[in-house]
Formats: structure tokens, C-alpha cells, sequence
């Protein structure tokens, strides 16, 4: 039997793992305390996260590639929805208890809310061949739009204390394990996200002034 290596290396799964590799670097970056170049790796990890189930169907898999698919996209948003918001409110907080302790339920809601996914997911798709029309739980990759928002208000001295971090983890830990039921955006509503992704973005660069690149 030819051995090869562990996992799936086509291209339906390039974006899941771009998306970790743009949040590990984005950590990289929260430790060196380049905040601006962090929240620009977990936006990007953001639109990763947002076409890679589209780039996945276009391929036909089998039971055991959309198993993988499951579980290897959920791992990749607790590293880029959970673990990278978590130590940037750490750090930007000068590392206080408060901010630590928040984080650290914050990665946890994270965990179970993603873990619970892939387990209605796995029977959903034993049971329909259809696509997903609505989550149950707010998503957690709302955090790579609300975070940006917050650190440009913050930066720009209209929210002056850092305590508006821990309060939106906080928020969206509560709201990744309530049990409400939110409808999948469709295309008008990516293209819509997308925007204001870029906004954020050239809101950043403005802010931070484009010698920072």
C-alpha cells in the first residue's frame, strides 16, 4: 500500500489553511506588539474563512474528505477566531488579570461553540445534501469584523479605555453559546461584508498612516 502524507492537500482546503497561517502570523504579531498588522491578519483570515466552504463544493468528495473538511475548518477558526482575539485583548490590555481570565473563557466559548458545529454539521450532512441556510450561535468569525472596529476606535482615542476589549469578548462569548438561530448570508451579504472588510481596512492604513506598509 503506497503511503503518503496525513491529511488532503487539494485546493478546496488552500483557503482553510491560509486562514490559520494568516491568524499564527497575526499572534506573531500581537506579541510583538504590532497591533495594526494583527488585526489585518485576522480580517484576512476573515475572508479566508468566508469562500473556503464555496471552493470546497466545487469539488465532488467523498464521505472521509468532507469529514476532514468539517473538523480541519473548525481547528483553523479556533486558532483565527478564538486564540487570536484572545491574546490581543491580553496584550493590548497590558496583561491584566481581568483581560487574561476574559480570554480565556472568550477561546473557550469558541471551542464548544465550534466543537458543537461540527457535530450538527456531521449529522446534517448524513441527512441532506442541501447547504447549510443557517447557524445556530453567532458565528465566530463576527469577531473579525467587530474587533477591527473597536481597535480603530480605540486607536483613534474615540473609545479611550482598553477596557472596550474585554467587554466585546465578553459579548461574543455569550453570544457563540446562545441558541439563536441566524441565517447564512448569501451572496448580496458577503459582497456586502467584504466592503466593509476593506473600509476597515483602508480605515487602518489611514489611521496608522501608509508608512507603516
Amino acid at each position: 500500500m503506497k503511503k503518503k502524507l496525513l491529511g488532503y492537500y487539494d485546493y478546496t482546503v488552500i483557503l482553510t489553511y491560509s486562514g490559520m497561517l494568516f491568524a499564527f502570523y497575526g499572534i506573531l504579531c500581537v506579541l510583538g506588539q504590532r497591533y495594526w498588522e494583527a488585526i489585518l491578519c485576522l480580517m484576512f483570515s476573515g475572508i479566508c474563512d468566508m469562500f473556503d466552504g464555496a471552493v470546497a463544493s466545487t469539488k465532488e468528495r467523498n464521505e472521509q474528505e468532507k469529514n476532514f473538511g468539517i473538523q480541519i475548518d473548525s481547528l483553523s477558526d479556533l486558532v483565527s477566531f478564538g486564540v487570536l482575539p484572545g491574546i490581543f485583548v491580553y496584550m493590548i490590555c497590558g496583561k491584566s488579570r481581568l483581560a487574561g481570565v476574559v480570554a480565556a473563557a472568550f477561546v473557550l466559548c469558541a471551542l464548544i461553540r465550534l466543537a458543537y458545529f461540527n457535530v450538527l454539521e456531521a449529522e446534517r450532512q448524513k441527512n441532506s445534501e442541501g447547504k447549510r441556510k443557517s447557524y445556530l450561535g453567532v458565528p465566530v468569525t463576527t469577531i473579525a469584523v467587530l474587533l477591527p472596529i473597536v481597535y480603530l476606535l480605540y486607536d483613534h482615542r474615540i473609545c479611550k479605555r482598553a477596557i472596550y476589549f474585554p467587554l466585546l469578548l465578553f459579548a461574543m462569548g455569550i453570544g457563540y453559546l446562545s441558541p439563536i438561530e441566524i441565517k447564512k448570508p448569501g451572496i448580496i451579504g458577503k459582497i456586502g461584508l467584504i466592503v466593509l472588510g476593506v473600509l476597515e481596512a483602508l480605515a487602518l492604513l489611514f489611521f496608522m498612516g501608509w508608512d507603516a506598509v
